[in-house]
């Protein structure tokens, strides 16, 4: 039985057990990304995070790496925009 299967039979969120990133945001000042892979890029204008799926740009002003674990990375400052480049 594969591990997409067995979340679905528990209920489990998709990213829960998997390398799927799960992007949240809360309102224009902070950023927090699961499962993530590693910082690529910083810069306080610009960031730019690896992930299993792709890498995630963050534009904006005053950019700071906030909180960093294995799991997440939290990103504040003024955040104008993020996007994603597929692998």
């Amino acid at each position: 039985m594969n591990l997409n299967k067995v979340n679905e039979i528990l209920d489990m969120p998709k990213e829960v057990g998997t390398n799927i990133p799960k992007v949240t945001m809360l309102g224009f000042d902070e950023l927090i990304i699961e499962n993530y892979k590693g910082i690529l890029e910083y810069e306080e204008f610009f960031i730019r995070i690896c992930t299993y799926i792709g890498n995630i740009n963050i534009n904006g002003f005053e950019l700071k790496l906030n909180q960093m674990t294995d799991e997440a990375v939290s990103i504040t400052g003024k955040i104008e925009n993020f996007d994603f480049e597929r692998r």
